[in-house]
């Protein structure tokens, strides 16, 4: 999937997979550095939606509290 179609449950979701993946042994060494890369570039996204969120809703709180 293209990061441009990405979205935080996809994301997590692979993220997740990733992780189960490396905790059963299903990852072998050839494939190990791509899924870890994979892994940081996931979480990095999911972190960014995440502060992207909170600022949106504080946003409307705020606006909220102004009304």
């Amino acid at each position: 999937m293209a990061d441009g179609t990405l979205t935080y449950d996809t994301a997590y979701a692979e993220l997740e997979r990733i992780m189960q993946d490396l905790q059963e042994d299903r990852i072998g060494v050839d494939e190990l550095t791509a899924k870890v890369k994979r892994a940081v570039d996931l979480v990095a996204f999911c972190n960014k939606r995440l502060r992207a969120t909170e600022e949106e809703v504080e946003g409307i709180v705020k606006k909220l509290g102004e009304g």
